[in-house]
Formats: structure tokens, C-alpha cells, sequence
């Protein structure tokens, strides 16, 4: 048996339209089914405007570029995190301050927010980790308090939602800041051929240089749009725009989202019902989805009782033939950062980067593989716990 961490899913009309795509002649981004995609976002979700980028952290360097940071703002960004998430805003020029994640789940702790504000900070970046809320009505409530901009880092959150009590009603996860970045890869629930990404833009402010941004510093789409009679470099900006082939590779899989989505929730709720006896014993813990949060099925992770005990199960899984991994390392003891952060702990984010492991979780994994899964996570509890040194992990 081998089950790999990652499969990415074909629907089977990905290579179709990739040929009309390539046959109608427009190969170089914004096209048909440029325009499809984007529309499908802004209709399915709300999102005011919506951008095709080549990458999520593409997506996130525009937002950092329209939040039009000054050497010495500072930006709020959660230490467990892909370093994408902070290099956006730092090559800005801003000087990131990480926050800490919260006890319950990796996302961001709104409660110890206020704490890092100063006079110079600018922006707040919660990430959605595993397509999970973060506590949007805390969060936007203390950006307004303190007029700072909110960029949602919701590269895995798509098709997820937030209950706001503030709003009265549900809104979709990268619909509630001024700007938001959804990743494309190969290992999110649906993909553009490997690599891709989408800007959101909710509040009207930013728009137009948005587009702007997006076409190398050009009004070059509001030339083709008719809007104005020649067009120039107008503003900074990079090349943004994917390839229409990826973006006919996305349609594809954007015509079987709920398709996906469904069979994802269903492996998730597979896992979950199997392995919650073990989480019961103390044997780890499961994904924590407070009330006011979906679940998109995303991944499925558990956290260990400590760096041994995961060190252990992943070598367990991997001698039989099933590869699980862990995520981020804590990005404020990073070589890069280290010397750069402030000094505070961030006890939870080291908690996470020490004991989180993802499982397989992909569309085309098997109800029989998960449960293959589970089983040998079972044998790996009976037989790790028998060792006198690592029951009182365990059991604590």
C-alpha cells in the first residue's frame, strides 16, 4: 500500500479547455476564461473585484503593494504561517510583527491582538489556517478602532464562511477585509494546473490600481476596455496576470467545486468519526472548529502530544507506505527573522511547529484508505503509549 500526502484532482475537461483556450488564440492571461473565473468569484461569493494572479503569494504581494506601506509601519502577522504571508508585506518595507496563534487552533489570537498595535502599525493579516475562520468580528473590530487595514490571508480557505453576530449574517472567508489572497496550488482543494492565486478586492478604494498593479503598473485594461485612448506606466506593478491555460485549467475545477468539496467533507468526517476514540484517550487532538466557523475540509491534522511522539507517527505511517507530514516552523525563530523579532514567546506557534501533522487528504483518496489510515494510527497509539516515558505525554 502506498498513499501519497497529495493527489492533485482531475475533474476530466481540464485538457478541453485547455485546447479551446489555445485555439482561440489569447494565450497571454485575461481572456475567456480569465474572465470566467473572476466572475464566478465575485458572482458565487460577493467579492466586489476579483484578480487572477499566478500564485497566492503573488496575490498577497499586491495586496502588501495597495496597502501602500512607508519605511517603519508595521504590519501584524501570525508567526505560524507560510513565510509567504510575511515576505509580502516585508518587501514592502514593513517591519512585521508576529503575533501568536491560539490555544484552541493555529489561527491567529484575537484576544492578545490590541497588545501589539502601536502608533506605527498599519496593517493585520489573519490567516485562515486550514480553510478555519479566524475570529473576524474581534479582529475588524479593533482595525476599525484604530483605522488599520485588514488583508485576509485565505490561501486555504475557499468556499468557507465566518458567522459574524456584528453583521447578522454569514459571509464568505475573504469577503470581510479590505483585501484578500486565495491560493491555486497544486495542494489546495482545487488548483490551476499547479500553481495560481486570486486578489480580492472588497473595498472600492483600491480597485482601479489594482488592475493597475496587475498589468505591470499599466492602465492597459482600461484601454481595451475602451476607457481611455492609449494607454501607459502609470503606476508600480508586476507581471500578475497567469496564462490562459491555467486559467482554463481552474474553469474546469471550478465547474466541480461542490463536487470536490463534498467528497472532501466526506474523507473529513471519516477521519474524524474513526480517530475520535484515540483523541478521547489523550492520544492527540483533533481540528478545532469554533461556531462561528465552516469547515471546507481543507486538511485534516491532528497535534501530538509533543515532538517525539509526531516524530514517531510520521516515521510510523511512512514504513507503511503512508506519507504524512508536518507544517510551518514558527516564522519569528526562522534564520532569516530571528534576529529580527522582538523577543516576545510565542508559545502556541512553537506548540504547533513542534506537534501538528497533516494527513493525506486529497479528492481522490479512498473511504477504505483513510480507514487504513486511522487503523494504523490506532497501532501506533497501543504501541507508543506502552513505553513508560511517553504515557504521562499522553495522558497530560
Amino acid at each position: 500500500m502506498a498513499i501519497p500526502f497529495n493527489k492533485p484532482h482531475l475533474t476530466g475537461k481540464e485538457a478541453h479547455y485547455m485546447y479551446q483556450a489555445v485555439y482561440n488564440g489569447k494565450l497571454s492571461g485575461n481572456g475567456e476564461f480569465t474572465k470566467k473565473c473572476q466572475q464566478f468569484f465575485e458572482s458565487r461569493y460577493g467579492f466586489k473585484k476579483c484578480l487572477l494572479t499566478t500564485s497566492g503569494t503573488d496575490a498577497l504581494e499586491m495586496c502588501a503593494m495597495l496597502c501602500d506601506l512607508k519605511p517603519g509601519d508595521e504590519v501584524i502577522v501570525p508567526s505560524y504561517t507560510f513565510v509567504s504571508t510575511a515576505l509580502a508585506f516585508l518587501r514592502e518595507g514593513a517591519k512585521v510583527v508576529f503575533a501568536d496563534s491560539m490555544n484552541r487552533n493555529p489561527n491567529l489570537d484575537a484576544e492578545t491582538l490590541e497588545t501589539l498595535i502601536t502608533p506605527r502599525t498599519k496593517v493585520i493579516v489573519p490567516v485562515h489556517y486550514a480553510g478555519v475562520a479566524c475570529d473576524m468580528d474581534a479582529i475588524m473590530s479593533i482595525a476599525e478602532k484604530h483605522n488599520l487595514l485588514v488583508v485576509e490571508d485565505a490561501a486555504q480557505a475557499i468556499d468557507s464562511y465566518y458567522t459574524s453576530n456584528i453583521k447578522h449574517r454569514t459571509l464568505p472567508l475573504g469577503g470581510i477585509g479590505q483585501l484578500a489572497a486565495f491560493s491555486f496550488h497544486e495542494t489546495k482543494n482545487i488548483t490551476a494546473g499547479g500553481e495560481g492565486g486570486l486578489l480580492v478586492v472588497n473595498d472600492e478604494r483600491f480597485i482601479r490600481r489594482a488592475e493597475i498593479i496587475w498589468e505591470k503598473g499599466t492602465n492597459r485594461a482600461e484601454f481595451f476596455r475602451g476607457e481611455v485612448n492609449k494607454y501607459g506606466w502609470v503606476d508600480t506593478g508586476s507581471s500578475f496576470l497567469p496564462a490562459e491555460i491555467n486559467a482554463a485549467f481552474l474553469w474546469a475545477q471550478l465547474e466541480n467545486l461542490d463536487e470536490i468539496q463534498n467528497k472532501r467533507k466526506q474523507l473529513w468526517n471519516c477521519y474524524y468519526e474513526q480517530l475520535k476514540p484515540l483523541a478521547e484517550k489523550g492520544c492527540f487532538a483533533m481540528p478545532d472548529i469554533p461556531d462561528y466557523a465552516t469547515n471546507n475540509a481543507h486538511m485534516f491534522y491532528l497535534t501530538l502530544p509533543s515532538l517525539e511522539a509526531r516524530t514517531a507517527l510520521i516515521r510510523h505511517l511512512k514504513e507503511n507506505g503512508i506519507l504524512a507530514v508536518f507544517h510551518y516552523l514558527s516564522l519569528h525563530s526562522s534564520p532569516f527573522y530571528h534576529d529580527k523579532h522582538d523577543g516576545r514567546q510565542l508559545p502556541n506557534c512553537d506548540r504547533y511547529a513542534d506537534t501538528l501533522v497533516r494527513l493525506p487528504m486529497y479528492y481522490d483518496l479512498s473511504m477504505d484508505e483513510v480507514s487504513a489510515i486511522c487503523t494504523f494510527i490506532g497501532l501506533f497509539c497501543q504501541m507508543y503509549v506502552k513505553k513508560e516515558d511517553q504515557i504521562g505525554r499522553f495522558r497530560n
